[in-house]
């Protein structure tokens, strides 16, 4: 991996995570941003970062990572003769359209472009392009380079070799692909998330459950199998003749609760206000920041403790 060339066009939260994502593969990453204070910024950043990720056993040499990663101010250089870009811009579609303009003829036509968004299909912000076959969206999950799906979607006009070559891509980079064969809004992962959110929210308006309570049951039930397993191999291994004796035992159930579960109305202010008061009382505001370094520090832990799990050939799925 270490002649592959990648451009990380865009340098906020997601931009730096993937450059530490192509850096650990041996990539060779080139950093260009609109901002240059933004982007020396995230140098800065990306860093501290690695050092991180190495005190956790997940880098073996946070330096030698770095001598991977090279800032350019000027994108027509940033995208020389480059393999791969990875769009991280505002999602903002105005602003796609307008980048990907400049991207069309910048890039080399060799070049797969794909986009971080977490929502915009890629036909919205590519359609005009000459050299739109190349292009998808490639989802991370934030922070990547923790959590290692990539949705890659493309759309309608999106060769299948594009498609391929960015899927092989990620997991050439430790990533683990999934390809959306088909575009839809929020993709895959964004439509789970926000099933579970819409149930999540309307249990705790209607008086079942209050914040922390529903909290606990995911992180203390649900979550435990999931940081190992998905839904269908979960119900698979939770009826003794497998997922169909599942079904049969267990979908009538499933029918009645989805008979409640019909509402689209938007989450009203005074329930948002609600859940918030809530959390600030388990979490003041001030403290946030560090939470969330918390919680990057226990999914170093988690993934440390799958990626031992993954080279003991008895633990393999």
């Amino acid at each position: 991996m270490k002649h592959t060339k990648v451009a990380i066009v865009g340098t906020g939260l997601i931009g730096q995570a993937w450059a530490l994502v192509f850096a650990r593969a041996g990539c060779e990453v080139r950093l260009w941003d609109g901002d240059n204070v933004a982007l020396k910024q995230a140098l800065l950043l990306i860093e501290k970062l690695a050092e991180e990720l190495q005190l956790s056993g997940l880098v073996d040499d946070a330096v030698e990572l770095m001598r991977h990663i090279r800032c350019y101010d000027d994108l027509d250089k940033a995208l020389d003769s480059v393999d791969y870009v990875q769009e991280s811009l505002p999602e903002v579609l105005a602003i796609k359209q307008a980048f990907y303009t400049q991207l069309d003829t910048l890039a080399p036509e060799s070049a797969v472009i794909g986009s971080s968004t977490s929502s915009i299909p890629a036909s919205a912000f590519t359609e005009h392009l000459k050299t739109r076959a190349r292009c998808l969206v490639a989802h991370p999950v934030n922070p990547p380079y923790l959590i290692p799906v990539v949705e890659i979607c493309g759309a309608p006009w999106t060769s299948p070799k594009a498609v391929q070559t960015c899927f092989d891509l990620m997991q050439t980079v430790q990533q683990k692909p999934v390809h959306v064969r088909r575009e839809l809004d929020g993709f895959i992962l964004n439509r789970l998330q926000g099933a579970l959110l819409r149930e999540a929210f309307r249990l705790v308006e209607q008086g079942y459950v209050d914040v922390d309570g529903l909290d606990v049951t995911i992180r203390e039930g649900l979550g435990l199998r999931w940081s190992f397993m998905g839904p269908f191999e979960t119900i698979d291994l939770n009826a003794p003749g497998g997922l169909g004796d599942y079904c049969e035992r267990y979908g009538g159930m499933y029918q009645t609760i989805a008979a409640d579960q019909v509402s689209t109305a938007a989450w009203s202010p005074e329930l948002v206000d609600q859940l918030h008061k809530a959390r600030r009382e388990h979490l003041p505001a001030e403290a946030l920041a560090e939470r969330r370094n918390w919680r990057d520090r226990r999914l170093m832990a988690l993934i440390a403790h799958k990626k031992n799990l993954e080279s003991d050939p008895s633990t393999r799925s």
